[in-house]
């Protein structure tokens, strides 16, 4: 075990529908390196994990973002799934605590359809991403430079493509989370 997150919190974002293994393998790399992770939903009690398009596991919720703040985090993970980013960024306390996140300068680690819940908060403009190759025309649209790459790492935020992208995933989210805050963004 590492000790490069120690003394560093972590908040998770997802809802029903989050693809487990893209919250559940970035929660595990953060906190074997000594973070404490938090996750957050846009509701209390359970959110339904999916293993692609089958029910996976139930996954206890820490607490509502609503009543979350960016300044009590280090870091923030976006896991993807289809339904879980799409609920997400039609909820507007989920998108404004990405906003203020982004905004922040704190470092964010997104897979997948993640990137949804960024575009939302106007937080890819000038970002070079990679994303689910369908997310890729509304990363453009939104003002980002997309590449498709295993993980890109621009400013604080690590982006990859897919679960078979989360062992370079785990690997770069742990060493910018490390890093700390970036210059705050626009």
């Amino acid at each position: 075990m590492s000790s490069a997150l120690q003394n560093k919190t972590i908040a998770i974002l997802a809802t029903d529908g989050v693809e487990q293994v893209e919250l559940t393998e970035p929660r595990k790399a953060v906190e074997q390196a000594g973070a404490t992770t938090r996750l957050l939903s846009i509701k209390d009690g359970e959110i339904q994990g999916m293993n692609h398009d089958k029910p996976a596991d139930k996954l206890k919720v820490d607490g509502r973002v609503a009543d979350a703040k960016v300044e009590e985090f280090d870091a923030l993970i976006l896991p993807g799934g289809v339904a879980n980013p799409d609920a997400l960024r039609m909820d507007e306390a989920a998108v404004g605590f990405v906003r203020d996140f982004y905004r922040s300068g704190k470092p964010i680690g997104v897979i997948c359809h993640g990137p949804w819940v960024m575009i939302e908060a106007d937080a890819v403009r000038g970002r070079r991403m990679t994303s689910w190759p369908s997310v890729r025309t509304d990363l453009r649209n939104a003002g980002a430079e997309v590449v498709d790459e295993e993980v890109v790492i621009d400013k604080g935020i690590v982006s990859s493509r897919k679960p078979d992208d989360l062992p370079a995933f785990c690997r770069k989210i742990v060493e910018e989370f490390a890093e700390g805050r970036h210059q705050p963004r626009d």
